[in-house]
């Protein structure tokens, strides 16, 4: 039975979504490189950064992977349907990144903005997978919401590096609505399929630290920490919960030419995403679960020092989830200064 099947009888006889998932926040943990969270030295930059995510497996809120649901209208045995799922996400990301030479309260002033294009995003595929029963369609490309931090600010020591900063998410991306009128239970609202942006606006706050056990910074044992607080969810009564998200990695420089003039950097990464708070609103699906995620994974890149040019590829395996996707991601990034 087709998942637009799904739909209509799930909304005849009242009965819950295909599956019970909320809302995810806006920061894709996987994207960004391990030193990409230190402010790197005053100057301009520019960064595309090229994102992936493959999954075929959806997580109840026990971590369990979802492959059917039953639909129990009324007494008896009801009817079970296969869950099939199938989302590839791809995200184009330029990046324009400024450090100043001057100091604010001590430290080194950025700021940069980030727009997204995407076939679709992770947020919408989930909220259309779990909100309707149906496929987001993956064919598109348009312009994702917008990422706008307008104050970063970095202090750096011999061995240490520490930032902390302030951004927002604009929800500019391809967003829409659509509305099925059914028997007896009326009109009922979903996201389209071929929504791109999440609908909400999202503030992020964010602090890193880098450790560098020798004073030339060949290695750099980094971690992040990414919190952010989401608005209302537009067309419904919801407000996604607050997330927290945890990066780490180790980043070691070898170098591949006598002169130390082209380096290769390779290390282990990883995160974990956790929703602490619930979502709110009465289209919240399940307000008392709260997602979480946790992946590990390895970066491998080369730097041309004269170019002042990095090129960094970085590998995620999703090892458990719960109340959302669970897969694997790809990043092949590049960044340059002017």
């Amino acid at each position: 039975m087709k998942k637009f099947t799904l739909l209509v009888v799930a909304a005849l006889f009242s009965s819950i979504p295909v599956v019970q998932a909320g809302e995810i926040g806006h920061f894709a943990p996987g994207v960004l490189n391990i030193r990409d969270f230190a402010m790197p030295a005053p100057g301009v930059y520019g960064v595309i950064y090229n994102y992936g995510y493959m999954t075929d497996q959806l997580n109840d809120p026990d971590g369990n992977e979802i492959d059917a649901v039953t639909i129990q209208p009324g007494p008896g045995p009801g009817a079970t349907i296969d869950v099939d799922v199938d989302v590839d996400v791809y995200a184009l990301a330029p990046t324009l990144i400024w450090v100043s030479n001057h100091r604010f309260l001590g430290a080194q002033y950025g700021a940069y903005v980030s727009p997204s294009f995407n076939n679709t995003s992770i947020g919408a595929s989930l909220s259309t997978q779990t909100g309707s029963g149906r496929d987001a369609e993956g064919s598109q490309f348009a312009v994702g919401d917008l990422f706008f931090q307008p104050l970063w600010l970095g202090w750096a020591r011999t061995n240490w590096d520490f930032a902390t900063g302030y951004g927002f998410y604009a929800p500019i991306g391809k967003y829409d609505t659509e509305t099925f009128t059914l028997p007896v239970i009326g009109p009922r609202t979903v996201e389209a399929t071929d929504n791109i942006g999440l609908g909400f606006w999202t503030h992020q706050l964010q602090g890193a630290a880098a450790w560098y056990p020798w004073a030339d910074k060949r290695m750099s044992v980094a971690t992040a920490l990414t919190y952010e607080i989401h608005g209302e969810k537009e067309d419904f009564d919801l407000t996604p919960g607050q997330n927290l998200t945890l990066n780490w990695g180790v980043s070691q420089y070898l170098p591949l030419k006598k002169d130390q003039t082209l380096l290769l950097e390779v290390g282990p990464t990883g995160y974990s995403s956790w929703q602490v708070t619930e979502d709110s609103g009465s289209d919240a699906a399940n307000p008392t679960a709260e997602d979480q995620v946790h992946a590990i994974g390895v970066q491998v890149g080369v730097t041309h020092v004269p170019w002042n040019t990095a090129l960094n590829f970085h590998y995620f395996n999703e090892l458990a989830a719960e109340d959302r996707f669970q897969g694997e991601s790809i990043g092949l990034n590049l960044a340059v200064k002017f």
